[in-house]
């Protein structure tokens, strides 16, 4: 599918961007070749977070799995979906949570999930949950997954070894006279793991474009989407998740930020603005205000 507001070629760019600044540090830190040792714990855990993304993500929301008798609608949405992008149907879950939102999980197709809180079932009609699910199945046929771990695996060696390498003071024997400035090592320390944070935001961010771009284009109503957003970005702030570690591990999933977005962590949010995204869904549909 095409994308209008070339998302891939942004990814690609950010992507390029994070790995210039784990070349950086690299640099930086030199004789410090234990730090990689450290380093490749994060990027082994971030390896086990993301072959168990589904099982994860459905606990962290105690979610249970539901039945098309329960949730004949959903079956009927996602079963239609699923066949028309030619992919085998996912599991199904709801959650026990009255905040509104959505999220699908799972490496591959396959082994995919999509999880709706009782909030949002209650709070879309079937034309906008219809909208809401082909995003999320997107972000699965997107193998949007697979690009956030390797960002966060990426991002945690990053962090790692700056923090690592200021331990040791850029590091391990060798002579003083090759280590790194203190004052640069410091700076770096610090700067190094915000940036790969901010970077990480980014691709995280550009994905929910695509999803929104290619959801709207599976189920042919971006419309549909833009009204489903619009009800979420209140819904959302009224009815917030609570900010708890495995929930915020797991927030790049779902469809809105599922925390209450106030100043500065606005600008640290997971998500584009939904006016935005609501816009962009608007002009794909040729609709003037």
């Amino acid at each position: 599918m095409g994308h209008q507001h070339y998302n891939g070629l942004k990814t690609t760019l950010l992507f390029a961007s994070i790995f210039a600044v784990l070349l950086m540090i690299g640099a930086v830190f030199q004789g410090g070749q234990y730090i990689w040792a450290f380093a490749l714990l994060g990027v082994v855990m971030t390896g086990y977070g993301y072959w168990n993304s589904d099982k994860l993500a459905i606990k962290a929301m105690h979610a249970h799995p539901v039945s098309e008798a329960e949730q004949p609608a959903m079956y009927r949405i996602v079963r239609e979906l699923s066949t028309a992008a030619q992919q085998p149907m996912p599991r199904l879950y709801v959650s026990p949570t009255m905040a509104p939102n959505a999220f699908a999980t799972g490496r591959n197709p396959r082994n995919a999930a999509v999880c709706c809180t009782e909030g949002i079932l209650q709070l879309l009609d079937e034309r906008e949950l219809r909208g809401v699910l082909g995003h999320e199945l997107m972000h699965v046929y997107n193998r949007d997954i697979l690009t956030s771990s390797v960002a966060a695996a990426i991002g945690g060696v990053i962090t790692s070894v700056a923090q690592i390498g200021l331990f040791f003071g850029g590091g391990f024997g060798g002579d003083d006279d090759d280590r790194p400035n203190p004052f640069a090592m410091i700076l770096i320390a610090i700067a190094a793991p915000l940036a790969a944070t901010v970077i990480q935001l980014a691709i995280s961010r550009t994905r929910e474009y695509d999803a929104d771009e290619d959801g709207a284009t599976l189920t042919g109503d971006p419309l549909a989407l833009a009204s489903a957003l619009r009800k979420l970005e209140t819904g959302t702030q009224q009815l917030p998740l609570p900010p708890d570690r495995d929930l915020v591990n797991a927030s790049t999933l779902f469809i809105a930020n599922p925390f209450r977005g106030d100043g500065i962590s606005k600008l640290f949010s997971t998500h584009p603005p939904m006016a935005e995204r609501i816009a962009r869904l608007e002009a794909k549909a040729g609709y003037r205000r």
